[in-house]
């Protein structure tokens, strides 16, 4: 059973392994998997291999070149599954709760879910790569059919147009939203979809950092 704790780049590797083996029918050499990673040593990409073979992420063959496929579990740390009745499907990680609400305390509730997934179908998203979903608290943003309970499927992005939802981080308050991101007079304004509420202002748009933006939402249905 995969147990270990993967380093950004582990789980890099494991994207590009089966990326690579689904666009190819075949999977990666070594050489080709240190280039994709940036690593110009074999041995440090055979130190990454073993990690992740140890930790039940790879299978590997050491007599043939290409002799590596992910697990189960491997598609699932790298976001990816297998093709299944001739659609390919990702998996997205349930990373935590985002506040469709006034802006709550990081650490006031639960921000993180281990080992939640959703599962879609590629044909949902355009992209797969850096994708995680978010339960949403509150209705603020009613109005844009987000509501209580649904979850977000977020676009990983420290940069917004004005328009996006996006899941924000304000540093001066250590608070998390999920609001409309508009830039304006040098200010950045978020702006709910309810009338209920007002949007708000921020003065120093550096205190505003954008965690993701919302491409799918996932409705709730009432019981």
């Amino acid at each position: 059973m995969a147990k270990g704790k993967l380093s950004t780049r582990q789980v890099e590797i494991l994207r590009f392994i089966g990326t690579f083996a689904e666009n190819r029918d075949y999977p990666p050499t070594i050489r080709e998997i240190g280039e994709a990673a940036g690593i110009s040593s074999t041995s440090v990409v055979n130190y990454n291999l073993n990690k992740l073979e140890r930790e039940g992420y790879i299978l590997r063959d050491l007599k043939v070149s290409r002799g590596v496929r992910l697990t189960a579990a491997g598609e699932q740390a790298a976001g990816l599954t297998s093709r299944r009745h001739g659609v390919a499907a990702v998996q997205v990680p349930v990373a935590g709760f985002i506040f469709a609400s006034e802006p709550v305390m990081v650490g006031d509730a639960a921000q993180t879910s281990s080992d939640e997934y959703i599962e879609l179908t590629r044909n949902l998203v355009n992209d797969s790569g850096d994708l995680f979903a978010l339960r949403v608290k509150g209705d603020s943003m009613i109005d844009a059919m987000v509501a209580d309970g649904d979850i977000v499927v977020m676009k990983r992005a420290d940069q917004a147009r004005n328009g996006d939802m996006v899941a924000v981080w304000l540093t001066d308050r250590n608070e998390t939203t999920l609001k409309y991101f508009f830039r304006e007079n040098g200010k950045v304004r978020l702006q709910p979809a309810n009338p209920t509420m007002g949007p708000i202002m921020i003065d120093n748009p550096a205190q505003v950092q954008v965690q993701g933006k919302v491409v799918m939402v996932m409705r709730q249905l009432a019981n």
